[in-house]
């Protein structure tokens, strides 16, 4: 009985060490800052839209775009960006927390889930430069303390820089399939630069719905914009004021075993710190990524642009042969493929043919203007143009996009989509004009309003109204697959023909007819789901697994 109790006692003490030593390795400590608080930066509100922090401000233009400016030191810079976002710091982090909720709904695994991350984000501060650390610091004293539970903030907001890049390492989570294209010369209308990108980087509706377009000017380095979100102080797309752009593309990755430098966070000190392709890859080359990403660099100084792609492993930097480079979600350069068991990535299938659809697109529009660009970003066809449904990762504009960006890197122009996805109004702004006098635009538009492109026609038809139907009719649907709810036939045909040649409503109702024992519905759904293009290849196999079972049910019943 001693004995036992002894081993008992000796079992809780090695638990409880455990623990602690978990607590200490994943806990992330604040870098050394001097104290700044909040009465020495109070925010004043001059009016419904505009907010001011000591040299720093932020407003709401009439397109529903946060337009923010900030400048400083690091830390200052953080603090003042997170005072004035406060309140979009934690609108994001409640749509952050609630997609996850709804990703993974058991607690037992958003605990696992949290622990998880914790170690897996152990070391993530010997590869963050300690004036990023020390930008967040200033974020995170403005951020909520409702999700303390998680981690505190400093360490929460640190950690969220790396959600792109988990994201698209759990590629079954379906957060991020991107497409960007450069053109010059020949491919553009009066031969300067363009360069546009789609950021589809999904993590629930509500995550899309308050953009900022920062204007950031730090102490050290290059003023740049940037499109971001509140406390996200790292870089998806932007450019500097030397005319050098970034976009991401994400690119199949094997599973992570620990956190390394997040892919925004080399993005923001390319943008910071480069005014030429060689300087930026030279920066590329300083810092360990631990997911594989595409970095598409464009440069107003040379009129050109670049891919740099990188791996854990491996890097390059290839330019194009013609005058035009697609970029999509794998490689475009072969010594940086992976091995044969990673290529098997089922992210490859969308972007193979995404990219197919956009060199189609250029080769068939031949000079391009920034309205042209625009409408590339917004198709929503397949190739050829056919009719691939409403939200397939196959099209350009899957209807997801956080932003739609396009960039004419020598006039130092940039535009940017207003709500929803791309398909509103294309914002102008000019960083020469915004960085010579930023103070001036407290009291007048920071936008160019003459140039403006004006939102998608699919706002205005009987399209887009079918489409958020269809969505609203996903989330029952589903609800039916997982509890007793009862729908009919007529029902659930009027759901399938909101969005008709998209093989995924069949698929669901094919589902929820496999649920409810109604197998020969079932295969009959399966079976057109078959007939119409599939993203990816483990779809395709899941729609042949479930025909089998459903015809091995139905002769089972029969006999």
């Amino acid at each position: 009985m001693r004995k036992r109790t002894k081993l008992l006692l000796a079992f809780v003490v090695v638990l409880i060490a455990f623990f602690i030593y978990l607590f200490t390795v994943t806990k992330m400590e604040e870098p050394e800052h001097i104290e700044v608080y909040d009465q020495d930066l109070p925010v004043n509100r001059v009016n419904d839209s505009l907010l001011v922090c000591g040299d720093s401000w932020m407003k709401l233009n009439e397109y529903g775009l946060w337009e923010l400016f900030v400048q400083g030191d690091p830390y200052t810079m953080g603090f003042k960006n997170g005072r004035l976002s406060q309140k979009l710091v934690h609108y994001q982090e409640e749509a952050f927390v609630a997609q996850i909720d709804e990703l993974v709904p058991s607690r037992f695994y958003l605990q696992f889930l949290r622990v998880f991350l914790g170690w897996f984000n152990r070391d993530l501060l010997k590869y963050v430069p300690k004036e990023y650390q020390l930008e967040v610091a200033g974020v995170s004293k403005s951020a909520s303390e409702e999700f303390n539970f998680i981690a505190p903030p400093f360490q929460r907001i640190m950690s969220y820089h790396g959600a792109h890049d988990m994201g698209h390492a759990l590629q079954s989570m379906c957060l991020v399939g991107c497409t960007s294209f450069g053109l010059t010369n020949d491919y553009s209308a009066d031969s300067s630069l363009l360069i546009g990108r789609n950021f589809d980087f999904y993590a629930g509706d509500k995550f899309s719905e308050n953009k900022i377009i920062a204007f950031m000017k730090p102490d050290d380095g290059y003023p740049f914009m940037s499109v971001t979100w509140g406390g996200m102080i790292g870089v998806v797309s932007g450019m500097n004021l030397e005319g050098l752009t970034i976009t991401l593309n994400s690119a199949p990755t094997g599973i992570p075993s620990i956190s390394k430098t997040p892919v925004s966070i080399l993005a923001r000190k390319i943008l910071q710190y480069a005014s030429t392709i060689d300087e930026a890859y030279a920066i590329a080359q300083q810092y360990e990524t631990f997911v594989s990403e595409s970095f598409l660099i464009g440069s107003g100084k040379e009129n050109k642009f670049a891919l740099i792609e990188k791996t854990p492993d491996k890097i390059a930097l290839l330019y194009p042969k013609e005058n035009y480079l697609a970029v999509t979600n794998h490689f475009l350069d072969s010594s940086m493929l992976l091995n044969s068991e990673d290529s098997l990535s089922n992210f490859v299938n969308a972007s193979h043919y995404r990219l197919n659809r956009v060199e189609e697109l250029i080769d068939s529009t031949g000079k391009f203007s920034v309205q042209q660009v625009a409408d590339l970003l917004r198709d929503r066809k397949g190739t050829k143009g056919a009719n691939i449904g409403l939200g397939n990762e196959k099209a350009i504009n899957q209807l997801i996009a956080h932003h739609g960006i396009i960039f004419k890197p020598q006039e130092k122009k940039v535009w940017i989509s207003a709500a929803p996805f791309q398909l509103g109004a294309f914002v102008a702004y000019d960083l020469d004009e915004i960085f010579a006098d930023p103070q001036a635009y407290r009291s007048k538009n920071l936008y160019l309003s003459d140039d403006v492109i004006a939102p998608d026609v699919m706002l205005q038809n009987e399209e887009y109204n079918n489409f958020l139907k269809y969505k609203a009719g996903l989330l029952k649907v589903q609800k039916g697959i997982d509890t007793e709810m009862e729908f009919s036939t007529e029902e659930l045909d009027a759901f399938i023909s909101l969005n008709k040649t998209f093989y995924y409503p069949y698929l669901l109702v094919g589902k929820y007819y496999f649920e409810k024992e109604n197998y020969a519905l079932a295969v009959h759904s399966f079976q057109a789901a078959l007939k119409l293009e599939i993203p990816q290849q483990s779809e395709y196999n899941e729609l042949l697994e479930l025909i089998k079972e459903s015809e091995e049910f139905i002769i089972k019943a029969e006999k």
